[in-house]
């Protein structure tokens, strides 16, 4: 090296060492030299170029934290890599002084904190981690902040990155197993350390926000992490958040996550010290860093800024890189990775990514570190969300624009002041369909497309239904949504309360959202941006574009809105007319679902029935877009049947029904369609195989097919609004052919199953063991579905029709154990109907007669207890201890009363009576 390189070298390292100064004064460390050594003018001190043992050379800096040395910082010229350079630093930790090395920390004989600085770039390695590894900072941490990591120098793991590693296993009863994916995958990052970033991908609905906050409960309590930024797409979002920590319950104790950790708005630093969650936008935080106040009102100009080029960010220390161990960004996904990355790597914090749709951008910032992954389709499947259809609306001015010709008396309007006033146009004005509603409001356009929807609504939209389903319609601005809003209303002939503008710029914005989840009158939203992403509306049935996106996350955010599901009452309650939510639509009046990124919705194939579906899965004919029908059919089939259905369905399918639609769903995924195909021969062959396997559990089982069309078939109900009814006749005389044709199908029928239903197996056989109720309720439901729609009243009447004697009985209502008498008779093992509680009464008196001749005597307190088990036997087929627990029996005590009414005998009694009254 010549001098004149040496020289430069050192003035490099000169200039190098005043900005590190400066970093160092701007983070409270008091920076001095040897020779002017203070140790106690400030909680932190630096002193310069400190001589250490022979060999070991000169620290540039040694680090002092409550007067005990426990860093040093390695300067280096601007513009020299630091990753090369943690050798030199790390024997500097070994070769203090003694005199030094006296009032030194150490871990395993080095001093714990170790940094490598130029600058314009900080390293730093952290002994107290497991496997120390330097990770590059905005700049060195304040010297509390390194004492504070000190105080837990004594326990087996100081830091999160230990601590970590010994989580205790997740709760997973209130987690959908998306959830579960997405928690284990992220603490699994964090306890591998190969990235500081995680991306979890979950689809719009299946409830990001809950597993962000699950997550962030557990790192506070068992992972060692002191403060957690979560970050939002909108301010109005940032309140929902807000709800759901404040709603949280935990699953320790069942507190409130607020109860036990403080989770404010951000606003200007200082953060208050027992903050641990903050939540904000990426604009409010970059304003805090500037010293900006932040308020807590809606302000769309700074939520919604995106700046041209990505910001720079100085540093504060009121709000320092080291402020969060956690940022967890929801759906702030649009910019916050370009423009804004520069706030996220401010911070030296793991970061939590959680989305529907990840662009290219997204999965670079996150180093492909997709920790799990969720999509639209399997949430379908899941039944977290609801399918979707497309409506296309197409009008000439729409697709074309249009020409204003020379002379006409137009309205003008200002746009800052809303005034209006009228000129003639000098010129033709010809306008493009890119500039509607934006330099030009063609009002017969907006009125054309809502005319439209109005007249197809309840023919072709939702056939059947009379009441305006929620429907939120998105327009280009405040503007367009103001016009929109007023021709609605219009259109419709209601008043102000049916439609509403719900802007930022609209008055009570939030009271109208709030109405507008709730409230049976207001049918109809307009919004450009505030009810576009993270927004949920639960009753929300139509998303209508009257603008076009151009992005596919903002794409898929807006068509989130409509997809959650919701319960059947709460959907009622808003929407009268509608028995439960198991789809929702897209009107597009713009032509954005005509975009490549568009995915389709599973259900393609409108025209064809759930019965050809099925055929097609049995023969093994069946295309990918009728598979992905099939697993929308069957996913809407499976929301709407009861848990009892659902509980016999998925035993006739071998197993869950509902992972027999993920496989469907699976099969006809992109990813997993590529996966298959790697190094196929034939891919056609391939894809064809991939589907088979898919709809195998369905073509193997004729009997679940059979049933899923009885349920279908079940839960549909046809209204016949064009049919004109003329009476024929009127009469009482009873139609013993339709009798006859009832008793000889019930006959072919308890034939034709009786290998495979419990109740007709049992009885067929004669056998002396009491049939179970669930065994009756079995075939009751059974044949009360088509094509019989059977119950036992129908049954015992159409006997009755043919022999008035069987009419003859104490009762003329029947119930379901009826169907034991029903079974019985009909089979040949009685030869007398008789209604099932008559017979439990006639052979209860025969055993009283029974137990009065053997010298057994009941008094009347027994006696009360013996007749109503008797009562429960008649209707429930037999009697369980258990059912000494509920009424009548708690009138006198439940099963307390029982034992000291009947004594050590009540259990004894309870066995006789059943098998002496069912047999």
């Amino acid at each position: 090296m010549t001098p004149g390189d040496d020289t430069n070298r050192l003035a490099a390292e000169a200039r190098a060492r005043v900005l590190i100064d400066r970093q160092l004064a701007e983070a409270s460390w008091s920076v001095q030299d040897k020779t002017a050594m203070n140790l106690f003018a400030a909680q932190g001190v630096a002193v310069r170029e400190v001589t250490l043992k022979p060999g070991h050379g000169r620290a540039d800096y040694l680090l002092y934290v409550d007067q005990k040395v426990v860093g040093v910082i390695e300067a280096k010229p601007e513009g020299t890599p630091l990753s090369g350079v943690e050798w030199q630093s790390s024997k500097y930790a070994d070769g203090l002084p003694a005199d030094v090395k006296l009032a030194a920390l150490t871990k395993d004989g080095r001093l714990p904190f170790v940094f490598e600085a130029s600058g314009t770039e900080t390293h730093f390695t952290n002994g107290y981690d497991p496997n120390p590894r330097a990770r590059r900072i905005f700049n060195v941490p304040k010297p509390s902040t390194l004492a504070g990591i000190l105080k837990h120098v004594d326990e087996e793991h100081p830091t999160w990155r230990g601590k970590v590693r010994a989580f205790p296993p997740l709760d997973t009863r209130p987690l959908r197993p998306s959830q579960i994916e997405a928690i284990n995958g992220v603490e699994t990052s964090l306890r591998e350390q190969r990235y500081d970033r995680s991306l979890v991908q979950m689809a719009t609905g299946a409830g990001k926000t809950y597993t962000a906050v699950t997550l962030s409960y557990r790192l506070l309590k068992h992972g060692g992490f002191q403060r957690i930024l979560f970050l939002v797409d909108r301010n109005n979002l940032a309140r929902q958040t807000m709800a759901e920590f404040e709603n949280y319950q935990t699953p320790d104790d069942g507190r409130k996550f607020t109860e036990l950790y403080n989770v404010n708005r951000l606003k200007r630093g200082p953060m208050p010290d027992a903050t641990s969650v903050a939540i904000s936008t990426i604009q409010r935080v970059f304003t805090a860093l500037r010293n900006e106040e932040v308020g807590d009102t809606d302000d769309p100009d700074l939520d919604g800024w995106v700046p041209e080029t990505p910001v720079t960010v100085a540093y504060n220390p009121d709000i320092p890189p080291e402020a969060f161990d956690l940022i967890v960004v929801d759906e702030a996904h649009r910019s916050i990775y370009g423009q804004w990355r520069g706030v996220l790597e401010y911070f030296d914090a793991h970061v939590v990514g959680l989305t529907a749709t990840p662009g290219k951008q997204t999965f670079g910032f996150f180093k492909q570190n997709l920790v799990s992954e969720y999509t639209y389709p399997q949430s379908v499947a899941d039944n977290v969300n609801v399918d979707f259809d497309i409506y296309r609306i197409r009008t000439q001015i729409s697709e074309q624009g249009s020409t204003i010709e020379a002379g006409t008396i137009v309205p003008k309007v200002d746009r800052r002041t809303r005034a209006q006033r009228y000129e003639a146009l000098d010129e033709d004005l010809e306008y493009r369909r890119t500039q509607l509603d934006r330099a030009v409001t063609a009002t017969d356009q907006i009125r054309t497309v809502l005319e439209t929807f109005r007249h197809k609504l309840f023919t072709e939209i939702f056939p059947g239904r009379s009441v305006v389903p929620k429907s939120l319609i998105f327009a280009k601005d405040d503007a367009h949504a103001e016009e929109i809003v007023t021709q609605v209303r219009e259109v419709f002939g209601k008043g102000n309360d049916f439609a509403a503008k719900i802007t930022y710029n609209a008055r009570n914005a939030d009271q109208q959202l709030a109405a507008f989840r709730t409230s049976a009158a207001l049918r109809i939203a307009v919004t450009v941006d505030m009810i576009a992403t993270g927004t949920d509306v639960k009753p929300l049935e139509c998303v209508f574009f009257m603008r076009d996106v151009r992005s596919p996350q903002y794409f898929e955010q807006m068509k989130g809105r409509g997809a959650r599901t919701i319960p059947d009452a709460d959907f009622q309650a808003v929407t009268p007319d509608a028995k439960e939510k198991t789809r929702f639509v897209l009107v597009d009046a713009v032509g954005v679902t005509e975009h490549d990124f568009v995915e389709p919705p599973l259900n393609r194939e409108k025209s064809i029935s759930l019965q050809k579906l099925l055929e097609k899965a049995a023969n093994l004919t069946i295309t990918e877009d009728e598979t992905a029908t099939l697993a929308s059919r069957l996913a809407a089939l499976e929301a709407q049947i009861t848990d009892d259905e659902r509980t016999e369905l998925d035993a006739v399918a071998g197993g869950s029904l509902r992972q027999v639609v993920r496989e469907l769903v699976d099969a006809v995924d992109p990813d997993v369609q590529a996966k298959a195909l790697e190094g196929a021969a034939d891919q056609d062959q391939a894809l064809q195989q991939l589907i088979i396997a898919a709809v195998k559990p369905i073509a193997s089982n004729p009997d679940l097919r059979a049933r899923i069309l009885e349920l279908r078939r079940a839960h549909d109900r046809i209204i016949d609004e064009v049919s004109t009814d003329v009476l024929l006749d009127a009469y009482g005389v009873i139609d013993t052919s339709k009798a006859k044709s009832v008793v000889e199908s019930w006959r072919a029928y308890l034939d034709e199953h009786r290998s495979e239903i419990t109740a007709i197996q049992l009885l067929a056989e004669a056998r002396e063991r009491r049939i179970s109720f669930g065994d009756i309720k079995e075939l009751a439901d059974r044949i009360s579905r088509p094509p019989y729609n059977w119950t036992p009243d129908i049954i015992w009447n159409a006997y009755v029709a043919l022999d008035p004697e069987y009419g003859k009985a104490s009762t003329t209502h029947r119930t379901l154990t009826d169907l034991v008498s029903l079974i019985r008779f009909t089979l040949g093992e009685d030869d007398r109907l008789a209604p099932y509680a008559d017979k439990v009464n006639q052979k209860y008196a025969a055993w009283l007669a029974q137990q009065e001749q053997a010298g057994v005597a009941f008094t009347p307190a027994e006696r009360w207890w013996l007749d109503r088990m008797v009562q429960v036997i008649a209707s429930s087929a037999g009697i369980s201890p258990a059912d000494l627990d509920q009424p009548p029996f708690t009138e006198k005590g439940g099963t307390d009363g029982a034992v000291r009414d009947l004594g050590e005998r009540a259990g004894s009694l309870i066995d006789e009576l059943n098998q002496e009254l069912t047999a």
